[in-house]
């Protein structure tokens, strides 16, 4: 499939284009975390970090789905906060990744990058209610 990667609505987008839907793109994040995670040498170093950076990695998309269906404006605000905490802490993870694996740096680099870019998105959600 290339570039593109198919939704569970059948619609194909590129993954690139940041434009689709967050709900989608917290679970192609989480999808690319763990085909990160499954791509590094385990070793005692290593597997703690891997189960980290999956729990909170996979967990964004979990609480934004769990905002979605939020019974009370609080109970929003706080899902939300959770993404938050959860991309920021993922950027953590990866950090230590990057470290612990030079040679995963700049594949660690690029999901970081997107764990920064919702974090800032959360926290403009957040401003913003």
């Amino acid at each position: 499939m290339s570039n593109y990667k198919v939704q569970m609505t059948n619609e194909i987008q590129n993954p690139n284009d940041k434009k689709f839907d967050l709900e989608e793109r917290t679970a192609i994040f989480g999808e690319n975390i763990i085909e990160f995670a499954k791509s590094l040498p385990r070793n005692p170093v290593t597997v703690p970090l891997i189960s980290q950076v999956v729990r909170s990695g996979t967990s964004i998309g979990a609480n934004y789905m769990e905002a979605d269906g939020a019974e009370s404006k609080s109970d929003f605000r706080h899902k939300i906060a959770l993404c938050k905490k959860e991309a920021k802490e993922t950027r953590h993870w990866l950090r230590m990744i990057a470290k612990a694996i030079p040679e995963k740096a700049d594949e660690a680099r690029v999901l970081w990058k997107e764990a920064h870019e919702l974090a800032l998105i959360f926290s403009a959600i957040i401003r913003a209610k």
